[in-house]
């Protein structure tokens, strides 16, 4: 059963059309799987996202990643920064299960690969994560190998979208937050484009909340006693997936522009927030064996960027919204009610 999402409440956000699925899986080739752990204080999981339908390691995607506040423990972002490709899988999870994915993923991309650490060099995975401490025993270091092969396993075009796979224990605006997802489409040069964003929410403070454009947080913070939570903390993990043809340099200043998307919804980062953005493009294979000294890709016209500024910013801003309307009340570890959006408006 599909997600009822936010524009199921008749609110739309933005002037761009949407994809078919409202979704990162609108960009042909990319696909989503999710693992969730829900049993007692044990509410976590793991999210996969496939960038495409080959072997990710032969023929790479071109990629970039941003930082807006480094309180994180992400892996493999420095190799995307210096060389502007990634080759493997993307996994999202609890704080302290990066390490079992990072195993995971080299076991699963050896695996997939004779060659790795054999005939050629090593792999970089890619493991993004949030803190679900609050709802979720961390502690216990729930996440296995079982449970990143089988998020891998189930990566298909139709996900489901809140508080499931990584997203099952976290909180949004002091509201049920976890796992949303939108698209834009772009039209450049005649050619109708797709850009899609997919997050994985755990932050903000009730009281800042902006509902498309309408302040609704104090209102919300009424209804659940919360006029008290002030303090904006916790993170965001942002993956975007475009088949617009890119530079990682051009790709780079797009996924900077998810920001403007955060802070629509209220949020100012603070301190403590985790805020990490990686983006990548299907339009050009870097192929790991390539023989020819000099190889052709595509990009864009630079003058012609805008476009994709405003549609990565309102794609940004609908995902959250559906990371909060998809997800369901939960209890937290202290015995207080976490509410869902959607329970509230």
């Amino acid at each position: 059963m599909k997600n009822k999402k936010i524009r199921d409440y008749g609110i739309n956000i933005g002037t761009f059309k949407i994809g078919s699925n409202n979704s990162i899986t609108d960009v042909k080739g990319v696909k989503v799987g999710h693992t969730t752990l829900d049993d007692g204080i044990v509410k976590t999981g793991v999210t996969a996202i496939l960038p495409h339908e080959g072997n990710i390691f032969k023929d790479k995607l071109i990629a970039a990643c941003h930082v807006i506040n480094g309180f994180g423990k992400s892996t493999g972002l420095i190799q995307i920064e210096e060389l502007g490709t990634i080759e493997t899988p993307i996994i999202l999870t609890n704080t302290l299960s990066v390490g079992i994915a990072h195993e995971t993923l080299v076991r699963y991309m050896l695996s997939e690969n004779d060659d790795i650490g054999n005939t050629t060099g090593t792999v970089n995975p890619i493991i993004c994560e949030c803190n679900d401490g609050v709802i979720n025993d961390i502690r216990g270091l729930h996440i296995k190998q079982e449970h990143i092969y089988e998020a891998i396993e189930k990566c298909d075009v139709e996900f489901a979208e809140g508080n499931v796979g990584a997203g099952k224990g976290m909180i949004c605006y002091n509201l049920k937050g976890g796992i949303g997802s939108s698209s834009r489409i772009i039209e450049l040069g005649n050619t109708q484009y797709t850009l899609g964003v997919l997050v994985l929410s755990n932050f903000g403070s009730l009281e800042d909340f902006i509902l498309n454009g309408d302040h609704i947080g104090p209102k919300l913070a009424e209804k659940v006693n919360q006029k008290n939570e002030t303090e904006d903390k916790g993170s965001i993990i942002i993956i975007l997936a475009t088949d617009i043809p890119l530079s990682s340099r051009q790709l780079k200043r797009i996924i900077k522009r998810v920001y403007p998307g955060i802070s629509k919804t209220g949020s100012y980062t603070g301190n403590g927030s985790g805020e990490v953005v990686i983006g990548f493009s299907t339009a050009n294979i870097i192929k790991h064996y390539e023989e020819n000294d000099v190889v052709d890709i595509k990009i864009i016209n630079e003058n012609k960027i805008n476009k994709i500024f405003k549609a990565t910013v309102e794609a940004t801003e609908e995902a959250i919204l559906n990371s909060l309307i998809c997800s369901t009340s939960s209890i937290g570890r202290d015995g207080k009610k976490v509410y869902s959006l959607k329970d509230l408006i």
